[in-house]
């Protein structure tokens, strides 16, 4: 038994869908959505993400996460923009590393309308729920942005081959 090389419980590239692997060649840009209130926060990293005209987002997303009962109840979402520092705070909002306390424990947030802002995360969309349509296992969430804030983007978050990346530019 050897220790480290590689991960004895993961699929091996020739048993992996071939849409899978084509997806993991996609790099996309890091996102947190957040909805709900300080009281009872939901949130979920989410890399599948299109912005359009006029104000549009989407975001796939499965319907089984606790963001996806949020937006529905609530009506609107978050969505944050992460930089290359934020990597762990991409890997607890996936459900990749553990968070005592739950994903919000620790973070600085401000309660808004449209749910929990995350104070360190100034690239940020909120948005209204419009629709959402049925995609293979997860859902297209719609939303109309209503209000933007961005400041100095240097330095994105990117998904590439399954791993949170900076974008060497």
């Amino acid at each position: 038994m050897s220790i480290g090389g590689s991960d004895p419980f993961a699929d091996s590239a020739e048993s992996r869908s071939p849409v899978r692997r084509f997806r993991g060649r996609l790099a996309s840009g890091v996102t947190v959505w957040t909805a709900g209130s300080l009281e009872d926060p939901a949130g979920l990293t989410v890399s599948s993400v299109m912005v359009g005209e006029p104000s549009t987002i989407v975001g796939l997303m499965n319907d089984l996460t606790g963001l996806w009962d949020a937006i529905q109840s609530s009506g609107a979402f978050v969505v944050h923009v992460l930089e290359s520092k934020d990597r762990i705070l991409a890997e607890t909002f996936a459900g990749l590393r553990p968070s005592p306390g739950g994903m919000f424990a620790g973070l600085a947030a401000e309660e808004s309308e449209w749910g929990p802002v995350l104070a360190g995360n100034p690239n940020r969309a909120f948005c209204r729920y419009s629709k959402a349509s049925p995609a293979g296992y997860s859902q297209l969430v719609w939303g109309e942005i209503e209000r933007i804030e961005t400041a100095e983007l240097d330095d994105p978050l990117v998904n590439f081959r399954g791993r949170y990346r900076p974008l060497a530019l």
